[in-house]
């Protein structure tokens, strides 16, 4: 008990001192995972109300599509990542491999699926009514798709935050493909394996501290949006 508590004096002296890299290291993981998040909405969010408010061959095949890509596994999709930017790879003269534009490859390929996904479930479950009453007040096209968009705001809201908490707390993939490299790829979640492994907790418990927080207030987001769409 005597080695925990000192261990948990130590990351606090961290915390406020900002040694050991502490607060490099969460912002390098805050500004990877945002962009991240950033691209995966971009891109997940035209995808789903594409899926979501159109009927084409095919719809419930990309539906069960993007519920099985929740799921991916991020070991798998960093090792492709890494196969597509190592050297010898398709994109290797890009020389990418081991930095954070990598990372950020692999964790928007993990989260876009994650907030496509969101998205189409958002949309078919508005009430048909918002539809067709827009639909009756002449909107149609474009005009209709941001319309039923901002009707479901709350949930995709909670889809932007749900994807922003899997990158943040991911480690497989970013391992593999940034390399866990001090002053560049290292993040949080690759730096706490990395101290308790060479049996050094202070900064692991630091950095641990700081990803709780983070997601207690990635929680605490999700409930007050679905709070706020309960009471709507």
């Amino acid at each position: 008990m005597s080695e925990v508590a000192a261990g948990l004096a130590r990351a606090a002296h961290l915390l406020i001192t900002g040694e050991g890299q502490v607060w490099e290291i969460v912002g390098r993981s805050l500004f990877v995972s945002g962009i991240s998040t950033l691209l995966a909405c971009m891109i997940g969010i035209a995808l789903g109300a594409l899926v979501g408010l159109r009927t084409f061959p095919g719809r419930r095949l990309a539906i069960t599509i993007l519920n099985a890509g929740m799921a991916l596994p991020p070991v798998v999709v960093g090792l492709f990542v890494y196969l597509l930017l190592s050297h010898s790879g398709p994109l290797g003269f890009l020389r990418l491999l081991y930095t954070p534009t990598a990372m950020v490859i692999a964790q928007t390929a993990l989260a876009t699926p994650l907030c496509a996904a969101l998205t189409v479930s958002a949309l078919v479950s508005l009430d048909p009514t918002v539809g067709r009453t827009a639909a009756s007040l002449g909107a149609a096209g474009t005009q209709m798709t941001l319309l039923l968009l901002h009707e479901s705001r709350f949930a995709l809201g909670a889809a932007v935050i749900a994807s922003f908490g899997a990158v943040l707390s991911e480690v497989g993939a970013v391992m593999m493909v940034g390399g866990n490299i001090a002053g560049s790829t290292r993040v949080m979640t690759t730096a706490i394996m990395l101290e308790t492994s060479k049996g050094d907790f202070d900064i692991a418990i630091a950095l641990s501290f700081i990803l709780l927080a983070l997601a207690f207030a990635v929680n605490l987001g999700l409930s007050y949006l679905q709070h706020g769409r309960a009471e709507r």
